[in-house]
């Protein structure tokens, strides 16, 4: 853009006093080699005033669920606080009707590693589980998941839980706009669930978010061996680490969206939505 235009961002400021600069440092990145976000990818001011409303309202469903949650609960009253927070809140379930998922959000017990459809299964002492939510309000999401553990949950269990919770702060703490790429935030998980004797699924990962429920980047939360795409202010992601207490595959249910760990063992997973800022980053949701 020539220095005198408007700005792409729609800023209504001109070119060299909104994002020239900016502009500038991706220039170099690229030609270091580094891949470079797509203009699509770093939101507004406005776009991010609308995801953080968003935030607000996915906060306020899972910790609804926080305080309701309880041995014997099914997980399709789990689903049911989700239909009524949303009601109430002018605001709706990016997962429902998704690509023709039939809940309004996902539920996932034990051994299930994401997308448990709510059912009449009630939950029992010693069970933990995943409850996962994208709240789509006035044309912006946010997406989160966190575990709850139910009684008497077994030392073991209890482990892999907070260990799964450490990965993602890791991670979240290690960004550092304009120098961490997306390939770095799977160098810092991987290791980590490794050296406490787990495992990483690959076959599910993280990825932009804000105007949508699922948008580009990709964040896998692996070793990829790649160099990666930088990560710079603007920019909306989710960072969703499933670790696995034995090793690290995976099948898919009858039901054609849960995925189970093969050999039978506990799966943990925490989810953020994060904001790329000037400084580093802004948890929105979690």
């Amino acid at each position: 853009m020539e220095r005198n235009e408007l700005c792409w961002c729609g800023s209504g400021k001109k070119y060299k006093k909104c994002h020239m600069d900016f502009d500038q440092k991706l220039a170099v990145l690229k030609r270091q080699g580094y891949q470079i976000p797509t203009h699509q990818m770093i939101k507004t001011s406005e776009q991010i005033e609308g995801i953080k409303e968003a935030a607000v309202i996915n906060n306020g469903l899972l910790d609804e669920i926080e305080s309701k949650i309880h041995i014997g609960m099914t997980t399709n009253e789990i689903d049911k606080i989700a239909v009524n927070y949303l009601k109430a809140h002018d605001a709706i379930s990016a997962d429902l009707g998704y690509e023709g998922f039939p809940k309004s959000l996902c539920t996932s017990v034990n051994d299930e590693v994401c997308h448990g459809i709510p059912s009449d299964y009630a939950l029992k002492d010693g069970d933990i589980i995943n409850v996962d939510c994208t709240s789509g309000y006035h044309g912006y999401y946010a997406d989160a998941s966190r575990m709850f553990m139910l009684g008497n949950v077994s030392d073991e269990a209890k482990r892999l839980v907070e260990v799964t919770k450490e990965c993602l702060d890791l991670a979240t703490q290690s960004i550092v706009p304009f120098k961490t790429t997306i390939a770095d935030i799977g160098r810092v998980i991987e290791p980590y669930a490794n050296k406490n004797g787990y495992s990483v699924v690959r076959e599910f990962c993280g990825h932009g978010v804000g105007l949508k429920m699922h948008e580009d980047p990709y964040v896998e939360h692996f070793d990829t061996k790649r160099k990666g795409m930088v990560l710079v202010p603007g920019m909306c992601i989710t960072i969703e680490p499933m670790i696995n207490q034995g090793e690290r595959y995976l099948y898919l249910s009858d039901n054609e969206w849960t995925a189970l760990t093969d050999d039978g063992k506990l799966s943990a997973q925490w989810e953020y939505t994060l904001l790329i800022t000037d400084e580093g980053v802004e948890i929105l949701s979690k």
